[in-house]
């Protein structure tokens, strides 16, 4: 009897604003349970309605179809949410509840006057369990205060990121004459290794035979595993393993799509702009971008001076890279004053990534550094720009998130990395070993 009744014990989601502007059609997600929006997140999408940020465009989304769904119908009444199973959905009034907020915490603000319609739902409705759903912990924490339950929006998230896809396997005690095959020929059939193991398009593989080892990868278009060797990039030696499957990755024309995930000091720019100086003649342009997580929370408006003397404070471990780089040659190299032409030629421009929203990306090499800032919604917006002859490589720690609304799971990089494994235009590694210096490995392993 008690499960019966579990499973068709109805609850009502009160959406945050942080949950809209991640995802816009989140209303749907919610199957047969009904949907609250307070009055005051409609307040806060006017405010973001406007811009080209993908949260304004999210925004403006949800609004449309809020609007779409409403039809001729008032929301401060429950409306249908189209759709076989679905619930209702309304608009809750600000209207003080027994338990004030505002007067808890001892200020007004938006979030309290959301949480205050909450608890007035909980008070008005005792048939259904209330839940609060944001994005922002902090507003969970406070829900929680005040004896409101609160959840993540988790549509979407990755739910094992300890288990994330490496982009590489380990095999130990192989047979060494295969090993001197893939030296030798520079290819053998995956059955002679992986025996019936089938192989994951653009995987890495070490393959280990006492102390003979041989580091190769699959190549779904041949169906062969192929050697991979070492290779320098613009004066960039790897330094590990994985190190040179980066550069394998963003080396080869077949893959389009590159993404590089490791911790601090372990390489993922600086591999990722190398390899890209290194085929430069392939491409029109080499753009390296990263978003500005302090736009967003106005931080960026203290920094004195125009917007370019602004932004560049964020950009400058980029130029740092470049000029790590441009340094493994002497100033009377040409390779030297090649990188210099780029970028006074603007064949390679570093940029805040909102600079080039809107921009078709054919002809050229796209790198996208801290794309553990970006949403999966504007990872996606930034692949389906690609035109023609684009590569587009993501760096980034999923572990180091500067923006409050994402985590190791919910951000676009881990999408990125979960969603795409084992497919042929796709490649992924996770650098694991830091060689920026002794000392820099020493503060990875601290703590």
């Amino acid at each position: 009897m008690s499960m019966s009744k579990t499973k068709k014990e109805k609850k009502i989601f009160v959406l945050d604003t942080s949950v809209i502007i991640y995802e816009h059609n989140s209303i749907l997600n919610f199957d047969e349970h009904d949907v609250g929006i307070p009055i005051t997140v409609l307040e806060e999408l006017d405010n973001f309605k406007k811009g080209n940020d993908t949260k304004n465009f999210e925004a403006r989304e949800f609004i449309r179809l809020i609007d779409k769904l409403a039809k001729n119908q008032l929301l401060h009444q429950w409306n249908p949410i189209n759709g076989k199973g679905k619930g209702n959905f309304k608009v809750l009034m600000d209207m003080h509840s027994a338990v004030d907020a505002n007067k808890v915490f001892n200020e007004s603000k938006a979030d309290h006057r959301i949480l205050n319609s909450a608890l007035q739902l909980q008070k008005e409705d005792k048939n259904k369990r209330v839940i609060l759903v944001s994005k922002d912990i902090n507003l969970r924490l406070k829900a929680k205060s005040l004896g409101l339950q609160a959840e993540d929006y988790t549509t979407g998230k990755v739910q094992n990121i300890s288990s994330l896809y490496s982009g590489k396997t380990i095999i130990e005690d192989v047979n060494a004459d295969v090993i001197n095959l893939l030296y030798e020929k520079g290819y053998c059939p995956p059955q002679e290794l992986l025996g019936k193991t089938e192989a994951w398009k653009n995987h890495y593989y070490i393959f280990r035979s006492g102390k003979k080892s041989a580091l190769a990868y699959y190549n779904p278009h041949n169906e062969m595993l192929e050697h991979v060797e070492k290779r320098s990039v613009y004066g960039v030696k790897p330094r590990n393993a994985e190190q040179t499957f980066a550069i394998h990755a963003a080396l080869k024309p077949e893959i389009k799509l590159v993404s590089i995930q490791g911790v601090a000091g372990t390489g993922k720019t600086l591999l990722a702009l190398a390899a890209a100086l290194e085929q430069k003649r392939e491409y029109k342009q080499i753009y390296l971008a990263r978003p500005i997580v302090p736009l967003s929370n106005k931080d960026i408006g203290y920094l004195p001076g125009d917007i370019k003397s602004k932004v560049n404070p964020y950009m400058e471990p980029l130029w740092d890279n470049l000029k790590f780089i441009q340094n493994q040659y002497s100033e009377t190299d040409k390779e030297y004053s090649k990188i210099t032409e780029m970028v006074t030629q603007e064949k390679l421009v570093i940029t805040p990534l909102a600079y080039i929203r809107g921009r078709s990306l054919s002809n050229i090499c796209f790198i996208v550094d801290e794309a553990q800032n970006l949403t999966p919604h504007e990872v996606k917006t930034i692949i389906t720009r690609a035109g023609e002859n684009t590569k587009i490589i993501f760096t980034g720690d999923i572990y180091q998130i500067d923006t409050p609304y994402l985590d190791s799971q919910s951000n676009g990089l881990s999408t990125l990395i979960d969603r795409l494994k084992d497919n042929g235009l796709y490649a992924h590694i996770t650098l694991e070993k830091g060689e920026r210096s002794e000392l820099a490995n020493l503060a990875n392993t601290l703590l």
